[in-house]
């Protein structure tokens, strides 16, 4: 259980933000922190890693106090065992994947974490390149083992994916999900897709100006309505056709453009642009508007 209570005054260009989170993440859970730039998400993660000191209040992890303002404790960022990711990848570009991986892992560490992280990263045909000779997406799985290394009771991701491509993405997220189910991790991510939250999240938090307004699931917190079905995607409404008494909504899902039929009472909120939830109910698939 990790229990964050905490006050910092953050400036930003010519204001100052009153900055308090307040919050619990139950272990093994996958939350975000999603907001607009500038919200605080980042600060976040920067106080959790021991690298923004707030003004007061008190961090427990597991109930181990990792900052207590009124007793003095501010445990060093290298005794926290917490796993960092940057959206820059952040890798020794002298060092090769595998040079990487044992630097992180330091002295007296058990290697057969190194093993196994590249065969699960499938990095394997990778070790002994640098990172200069690596795609985006290679750099940031190597990013994502170098952070799992010393099998850290917190992974922080910081817009890790943002800066990829569609496909590559896509596939991250299932490393992503695959490693904080195995490694039995408390994840927390910062992310703007609401896609990529919807499919990797347990929780979401809405931050704005330095407080989280808004907490929940990610299907209540992007929808005004709570929403049932066995399987959910999102998409962007391409195209809406008037057919007979229904319409036929194209909804891009992913790569794949999806036809729904919809209701005109369904439709009255809807329209090309809009981003959407497609919920399958009873096998008749459902749109939902999303609210960003």
């Amino acid at each position: 259980m990790i229990k964050i209570d905490v006050h910092k005054k953050l400036r930003a260009f010519d204001s100052e933000m009153n900055f308090h989170i307040q919050c619990q993440i139950k272990k093994g859970e996958l939350v975000t922190l999603y907001g607009e730039s500038g919200a605080g998400k980042t600060s976040t993660l920067r106080i959790l890693a021991g690298l923004l000191k707030p003004d007061k209040g008190e961090i427990t992890i597991n109930e181990v106090s990792w900052i207590d303002t009124k007793n003095k404790i501010f445990l060093a960022p290298q005794k926290r065992n917490i796993g960092y990711v940057f959206q820059d990848y952040a890798l020794f570009p002298n060092m090769s994947v595998l040079q990487n991986l044992e630097f992180a892992s330091g002295k007296g560490q058990n290697k057969k974490v190194i093993t196994e992280l590249i065969e699960m990263m499938e990095l394997g045909d990778l070790q002994n390149r640098k990172p200069q000779t690596l795609s985006g997406g290679q750099q940031q799985r190597v990013a994502l083992s170098r952070a799992l290394v010393r099998k850290p009771d917190v992974l922080l991701l910081d817009e890790p994916l943002a800066a990829l491509d569609y496909k590559i993405r896509l596939k991250l997220q299932d490393y992503i999900t695959r490693i904080h189910k195995e490694y039995n991790l408390t994840t927390i991510l910062v992310s703007h897709d609401i896609g990529e939250i919807m499919k990797l999240s347990d929780r979401v938090f809405v931050l704005e100006q330095g407080k989280i307004v808004r907490q929940g699931i990610p299907s209540e917190i992007f929808s005004n309505q709570k929403i049932s079905g066995k399987f959910k995607f999102t998409g962007e409404i391409l195209k809406i056709e008037p057919q007979d008494v229904v319409l036929i909504v194209s909804v891009l899902i992913q790569n794949n453009v999806v036809k729904v039929i919809a209701n005109k009472s369904e439709m009255q909120t809807l329209k090309v642009g809009d981003k959407v939830m497609v919920a399958s109910k009873a096998f008749n698939p459902i749109l939902y508007k999303i609210q960003e």
